[in-house]
């Protein structure tokens, strides 16, 4: 079983529609057509949503996001259009919320990656390959890669496991020519963020994207027009939700690599003093007090560390 241990009923705000609740983030779409995306503190481990929050992680992945596009704006264009909060929303909703424009997604989860490890690390332990691109051999879990990598994968819906496709099915998919567009600016992002990430001491050993068309809107309701005017980036950008994030001066090829990311919830999940079988029919239990201190830590130390800002809200 997976899914959400207490699926949340999504706020009512006058003005929006309710389009989705996801593992973390609660989808709308105002009166002007533009989506409405409200990052909450929720946290998922092991295909469950667990039913403890982590506080402030919601306004983290926001605002990282925020200095992200900031930081690729010249390499591509990003589906933000305001940070406003809506009238009539909860309070709550202050620096966790992202209007944007609503974009034709395409359907794949554009992963690039410069380090073995996870799903890819997995698959190389069994072909020596990473969705079919084949890779020397004596690599171990953290190891650099030769070069960077674009890896797709399906985007799942909550509970579900991404599934890595080869290049060959995306481009069948979507067509040759996109296909090419989007393997040549993901790697051109990651390539990017990669190098600023380390410079302030945080190794970005893989991550993903979300890529949509910006269409026309001739009519007001979402009718797309003739032509689209490029790829645009959308959905939140590296974060230490969509992204592995290793301390640079901790790297060590051959073992599993410190993170900044939700690992002491897994940790815990998946040792003794939860009492959680993951083979199980039972949810997740509730997370002590500890564990999520610990987590909201790492999240902060992330932010702090790539954007030489201290994490406290309100901004200052």
């Amino acid at each position: 079983m997976s899914g959400f241990v207490e699926k949340p009923d999504p706020v009512q705000v006058p003005g929006l529609l309710h389009l989705h609740t996801g593992k973390v983030r609660d989808l709308y779409r105002n009166e002007a057509g533009d989506l409405v995306m409200v990052a909450s503190d929720r946290i998922s481990a092991y295909d469950w949503v667990l039913p403890t929050e982590i506080p402030d992680k919601g306004r983290i992945l926001t605002q990282l996001s925020l200095w992200w596009f900031e930081q690729l704006a010249d390499l591509v264009p990003n589906h933000v259009v305001s940070t406003e909060v809506p009238e009539g929303a909860p309070a709550d909703w202050e620096g966790r919320t992202m209007v944007c424009r609503s974009l034709r997604m395409i359907p794949v989860e554009c992963v690039a990656r410069g380090y073995l490890t996870g799903s890819g690390l997995a698959e190389y332990e069994q072909t020596r390959t990473v969705c079919g691109l084949a890779l020397p051999e004596g690599l171990t879990d953290g190891s650099e890669l030769p070069g960077p990598i674009f890896t797709p994968a399906t985007k799942a819906a909550v509970g579900d496991h991404d599934e890595n496709v080869s290049y060959e099915e995306v481009a069948r998919e979507v067509g040759a020519e996109t296909a090419a567009q989007l393997r040549q600016l993901t790697l051109a992002v990651y390539q990017r963020a990669r190098d600023v990430a380390l410079d302030r001491g945080i190794i970005l050993a893989d991550t993903k994207f979300e890529f949509g068309y910006r269409t026309g809107d001739e009519d007001g309701i979402g009718v797309q027009a003739e032509s689209d005017v490029g790829l645009v980036l959308g959905d939140e950008v590296l974060t230490p939700d969509s992204s592995r994030f290793w301390p640079a001066d901790k790297w060590e090829p051959g073992q599993a690599q410190a993170s900044f990311d939700k690992q002491f919830v897994r940790d815990w999940l998946s040792g003794p003093e939860s009492g959680w079988d993951r083979s199980g029919e039972e949810p997740p239990p509730p997370l002590p007090a500890s564990i999520v201190e610990q987590t909201r830590t790492k999240y902060a130390e992330a932010y702090r560390m790539l954007t030489g800002l201290e994490w406290f809200w309100p901004l200052r």
